[in-house]
């Protein structure tokens, strides 16, 4: 008899949150654990185990669990290991053998990926890629995150680390320095922080310019507060978002030439700036993209509900 459930784990850098869910991508039970109290990976995993084992009991739920599947910061899927995850305390240096920890504690066969991944595998479990083969999924959060499929399956490279397309340079040279330790890297433009750093920047650059942003304390700005100026009619506002789309358009004309992919798809705080983003976005792929990839790729904002789309990301990895 097929097992009915598996169990989904987002882990955030402060909470950890994770819900079982059924195989119409319902999730039925949730509960949630700190990601951060902790000094080694080791007491992370005793308590996160501990909690899936009481919401097994406390929903009559043994033997109809399939497994577990995660998305983690710096997860590499080819061996179920955390590697240096600079946000995490107890894994900043080194390699935490994670997925076999919580195996170990609940008996359960876990699989772990990094959080844009398990992004996309929700998009293509239960989003706007069902049916799709050759789609991206870039998250756009406080930094920017890529997941990849091709030909139905999940690009990690040789090394679990493939796709991190948030780093690439190949659009601002020599620009904003990256928490990576780089400079220029595309999160730093396209992203939450990336807006609120554009923000100050246009501030600082058009003194004489009237702006609603002007009436925040300057280092307190968000993506946000761009967001709800640009609605207002702001006009720098506005322009914040058109330098934004504008990047992130050209950024998305190379990865479309890198794979031809049916679809990217857009997840997010960020996405859902709507036109203002993405009108100045599908502009410059239309005008920077190769002919042969042109009109061939949609761009689409994910239907997942923000709050339930991370668990059902990780969940889907377990179905595997």
């Amino acid at each position: 008899m097929d097992i009915p459930y598996v169990i989904g784990v987002d882990m955030g850098g402060t909470n950890t949150a994770l819900g079982i869910v059924d195989a119409r991508g319902n999730i039925l039970y949730r509960s949630q654990v700190s990601t951060t109290d902790y000094s080694t990976g080791e007491e992370y995993a005793e308590a996160l185990g501990n909690v899936i084992n009481e919401l097994i009991e406390q929903n009559n739920l043994e033997g109809k669990i399939k497994g577990i599947g995660m998305g983690v910061p710096n997860g590499n899927m080819n061996d179920g290991t955390v590697e240096k995850a600079a946000n995490i305390p107890w894994a900043k240096t080194i390699v935490v053998p994670l997925a076999a920890m919580i195996t170990q504690k609940t008996g359960l066969p876990c699989s772990l990926t990094n959080d844009a991944n398990a992004a996309a595998l929700g998009e293509m479990a239960y989003g706007s890629a069902k049916g799709m083969k050759d789609f991206m999924v870039i998250t756009l959060g406080t930094g920017l995150g890529s997941g990849i499929v091709s030909g139905g399956q999940l690009i990690v490279g040789h090394d679990g680390f493939a796709g991190e397309l948030g780093h690439t340079t190949t659009v601002r040279h020599n620009g904003r320095l990256c928490g990576c330790g780089r400079t220029g890297c595309l999160e730093t433009y396209a992203s939450a922080t990336g807006v609120a750093r554009s923000a100050r920047e246009f501030l600082d650059l058009n003194p004489e310019k009237k702006s609603v942003l002007r009436d925040i304390t300057y280092r307190n700005i968000t993506s946000k507060d761009v967001f709800e100026a640009a609605k207002a009619g702001d006009e720098l506002a506005g322009e914040i978002f058109n330098f934004t789309g504008k990047i992130l358009g050209e950024a998305l004309c190379d990865f479309i030439t890198f794979s031809s992919p049916q679809a990217i798809i857009l997840f997010g705080g960020l996405a859902h700036a709507g036109d203002f983003l993405l009108k100045p976005l599908r502009e410059a792929i239309d005008h920077h993209i190769l002919n042969v990839f042109k009109g061939k790729t949609k761009i689409l904002v994910s239907q997942l509900n923000d709050a339930e789309a991370a668990i059902l990301g990780a969940s889907a990895l377990a179905w595997e």
